[in-house]
């Protein structure tokens, strides 16, 4: 970490000379402010990313008429949008610090937020500006690779993994709240109309006909921004680092480490923002013909929960066992749910789906646990100023976690893809071993 910030970084927002891993400058109470605040914007933004999810299984329902493959491009977009501006905000942090980075990142939320609330209203929306719509979306993923690198400038490494696994864990909450929350404001008239007139939902297999508030979905997250950007504007403070620009922060591709990283990561939490972007399509694709079939609203957003629970959790355990082992113990749990699940996406009545869903619970599961394990990781492997931009990195690319699984569920029977998931998981788990875990490995952590 740097102690000869610039001139134009010595006002008030910067802090000079500070070393988180030096006792006389460490400020506690300034990284567990910084954390608690950016968390809170953070979880923001992952419910802005994953709308689109809650929204989708019922877009027919209003009157849209989407194949199941446009659905599933279209719970796809925000995480290409996710990954790719992930890639641009890894490289800000260094740039605009922690401050006007979480201030003005948070205050794009709301694009998506009020786009979505306009959309719903209109079955006439063209796809076209769905996609679009969906893709904005994905700012809310987009952010997280600069917001967590920002963190990890405030906590010594022996605190990482604990703080990085509580923002991560405790952000990755807003996809199972917004799950939840949506199906129970678009019912209530709550907000009443003056946010605009109901819409028309129509169930036929189920004799369902009844009007909803779907604008709501968005609509009410829009003060908890607002309140996000003043808390970071007044209170947050930012960190000079070495690296001020994107030409000083590349160089961490020609560590072999980064790729392994990133395959790593992709495991976890690329699985885990696939299936939480997917499941509730997943659900309705695999189970929706039966007469009694579950209702995707009223499961989805257990996946996202567990994997959440587990991943704030696992940060603390990291810290004390390694991240190392807890990664190997992801990758063996992700490996052997996923071919459990891969023998229960053929159902032939609604009894088949309890083991489905024990299955995809369980690869939740050890996706949080391998979220958490692998931010652990990365702080020890690599040096403070190249730890931030691996960490945004491989978080850019995990990203794409969605896009890739709704495009091979768009091109690919789900066994295929999940005996592939299972296969991929046991590998990974092996490498995660032989460099990472056993003893005598090059980078023990």
């Amino acid at each position: 970490m740097a102690t000869n910030a610039s001139q134009a970084k010595s006002g008030g927002e910067w802090l000079e000379n500070w070393d988180p891993n030096n006792e006389a400058t460490w400020d506690s109470k300034i990284a567990w402010r910084t954390l608690w605040i950016t968390t809170y914007a953070l979880t923001l933004g992952f419910m802005s990313w994953f709308l689109v999810s809650a929204l989708a299984p019922k877009l027919n329902n209003l009157g849209f008429d989407l194949s199941k493959k446009e659905l599933y491009w279209l719970a796809a977009m925000p995480g290409l949008a996710g990954g790719g501006l992930r890639l641009i905000w890894m490289f800000l942090p260094p740039i605009f610090g922690t401050r006007r980075l979480v201030t003005y990142s948070t205050a794009l939320l709301v694009l998506p937020l009020v786009g979505w609330s306009m959309a719903v209203r209109t079955p006439t929306t063209p796809y076209v500006g769905l996609l679009a719509l969906a893709f904005l979306a994905g700012l809310g993923g987009g952010i997280f690779s600069g917001f967590m690198p920002s963190t990890s400038y405030f906590f010594p490494r022996s605190k990482q993994g604990m703080a990085l696994g509580v923002q991560a864990g405790i952000g990755n909450f807003g996809v199972s709240l917004v799950q939840f929350v949506t199906p129970i404001i678009v019912s209530s008239a709550m907000l009443g109309s003056t946010l605009g007139a109901p819409q028309h939902f129509v169930d036929e297999a189920k004799g369902i006909d009844k009007s909803t508030w779907y604008q709501n979905a968005g609509l009410l997250w829009i003060p908890f921004v607002f309140i996000a950007v003043i808390l970071a504007w007044t209170m947050l403070k930012s960190v000079p680092v070495k690296a001020r620009g994107v030409k000083d922060q590349l160089d961490i591709f020609s560590n072999k480490h980064t790729w392994l990283m990133t395959s790593l990561y992709m495991l976890t939490f690329g699985t885990f923002s696939g299936l939480a972007a997917q499941f509730g399509l997943l659900i309705n694709s695999l189970f929706g013909a039966f007469a009694d079939a579950p209702d995707p609203v009223k499961y989805a957003f257990f996946g996202p929960l567990i994997g959440s629970a587990a991943r704030v959790l696992s940060g603390p355990v990291s810290d004390r066992v390694g991240g190392g082992k807890l990664t190997v113990l992801s990758g063996i749990g992700i490996g052997v749910s996923a071919i459990f699940t891969a023998m229960h996406v053929s159902p032939t009545s609604s009894a088949d789906f309890d083991l489905f869903f024990w299955g995809m619970l369980a690869i939740f599961f050890f996706a949080g646990v391998g979220n958490a394990s692998t931010f652990k990781q990365m702080p020890m492997i690599f040096e403070p100023r190249q730890a931030g931009g691996v960490i945004g990195w491989v978080s850019a690319i995990a990203a794409f976690g969605p896009f890739f699984f709704g495009v091979l569920l768009a091109i690919m029977a789900p066994t295929i893809l999940f005996w592939g998931i299972g296969i991929f998981a046991l590998n990974a788990a092996a490498m995660a071993w032989f460099h990472y875990a056993r003893r005598g490995a090059e980078k023990p952590c």
